[in-house]
């Protein structure tokens, strides 16, 4: 599948004094992006691991657990409503320093409120903001990666990039459990962690300074460029395919957030210290490696295929724990392999994305996308959360594991039937 971008260098317009246009530059070492996504996968896992393990030991049902999470996701899969304003106003650079600095603000104030049935309310609106706020730090970053990403290094800027929102994930989740529960004050945790977030944002010297795609004298003719960029993406067998299998259950990795809940990490007999190493830090770890190894898969098979696999893989992952022992031993190997998966699944759905791209409109397009595949993870993750407290935690992953071959049965049918159809294969 081809894409407008250059093979080699990309050609990256940026104001320079007296907004002068500067020449080529070479697209940044990926590790930039890893850190720069941090604070988007941190202060998911500050919700998904910190306040989700704490929500059974406050008196909070594991339905109620699974809210926490419900509230994080929410805006994440409606945020191609508001993903346009990133590309037609400000820079993405801007984007990132104002939208980090809120995220920051909104990790402070959910470590401010007390954890209860009482509190969970204000809980859950806060976590709902925040997250709001939070998607337009992807945004930013999805926006310079997708005009600083040559077509030959999709499969590796994705493994990075995931790091990031994955490593991050666990970095966030471990950090923020621990801090929360070792000092004096829950709101100091919270003020370390806006404290790091800030810290990203040194990372955008390595960046470029592009100016926006669609550089309108009118906001509307900036929207309408964003829209047919959008349908052009969509009018083909790539862009649809892609939009398909982001909307299916497929490689979500849902139960790893109610895995972290108390009370179904205890029917393993596991408790906050594995809770904070597997759903944590060392999670974050294999996670990110799973991210290298699935960027390394995609430059070998088709992104779509090795999304594809990798879903059936998860669901594989799912079986294996639901029907080993319930001992500690086996919700450590289990966690292992299930974050390995995750990362595997996350690296493919990126480089997936950016096959399917094109050119211009990057943080639109790439968040069109975004928001189907976390529609799955939200709505499963609270099926899931109702399957273990009505059902137990192993028919928990049998259902998703049910969810996810079904889910990979569908897209295969679809693959089909639009490869017979006489859509672009892709944008020209």
């Amino acid at each position: 599948m081809s894409r407008a971008w250059p093979a080699c260098n990309v050609r990256l317009v940026a104001q320079g004094e007296g907004g002068q246009a500067k020449g080529e530059r070479k697209p940044p070492h990926p590790f930039v992006w890893t850190v720069l996504y941090l604070p988007f996968g941190a202060l998911s896992g500050f919700v998904t691991v910190a306040l989700t393990f704490l929500a059974t030991k406050h008196g909070l049902s594991i339905s109620e657990g699974a809210l926490l999470n419900g509230a994080n996701m929410g805006t994440q899969w409606l945020k191609w409503l508001w993903a346009p304003i990133v590309d037609v106003t400000l820079t993405p650079r801007r984007w990132y320093v104002l939208s980090t600095a809120a995220s920051a603000l909104g990790v402070l104030g959910m470590s401010m409120v007390p954890l209860g049935p009482d509190t969970l309310g204000l809980l859950l609106a806060i976590i709902a903001a925040a997250s709001l706020i939070n998607s337009a730090v992807g945004m930013a970053v999805e926006a310079l990666i997708a005009a600083a990403t040559p077509p030959d290094q999709v499969g590796r800027v994705s493994a990075w990039f995931q790091a990031g929102n994955l490593g991050g994930a666990g970095l966030g989740g471990a950090l923020g459990l621990f801090l929360v529960t070792h000092l004096p004050s829950p709101w100091m945790g919270g003020a370390i962690m806006a404290v790091l977030f800030m810290l990203c944002c040194f990372a955008l010297v390595f960046t470029p300074k592009h100016v926006a795609v669609h550089d309108h004298a009118k906001s509307s003719d900036a929207v309408k460029a964003v829209v047919r960029d959008l349908k052009m993406m969509l009018k083909t067998k790539g862009g649809l395919l892609s939009a398909v299998l982001c909307v299916l259950p497929v490689g979500t990795g849902a139960a790893q957030t109610v895995l972290t809940q108390a009370e179904v990490a205890g029917y393993w007999g596991a408790g906050a210290r594995e809770v904070e190493l597997l759903q944590g830090l060392t999670a974050g770890v294999v996670t990110a490696i799973g991210c290298f190894a699935g960027g390394w898969l995609c430059q070998r098979l088709a992104p779509r295929t090795a999304y594809a696999c990798v879903g059936i893989g998860l669901a594989l992952v799912a079986i294996g724990m639901a029907i080993c022992p319930a001992t500690v031993a086996m919700y450590v190997v289990w966690n292992m392999t299930y974050a390995f998966g995750v990362g595997l699944s996350y690296a493919a759905f990126t480089a997936v994305v950016l096959s399917a791209m094109g050119e211009g409109s990057g943080a639109t397009k790439y968040n069109v996308y975004a928001s189907l595949a976390n529609f799955p993870i939200w709505w499963l993750g609270l099926l899931l959360g109702f399957a273990a407290q009505h059902w137990g935690a192993r028919r928990m992953l049998l259902t998703e594991a049910a969810l996810g071959v079904v889910g990979v049965g569908v897209f295969a049918a679809t693959s089909v039937r639009v490869a017979r159809s006489k859509l672009a294969d892709a944008q020209t």
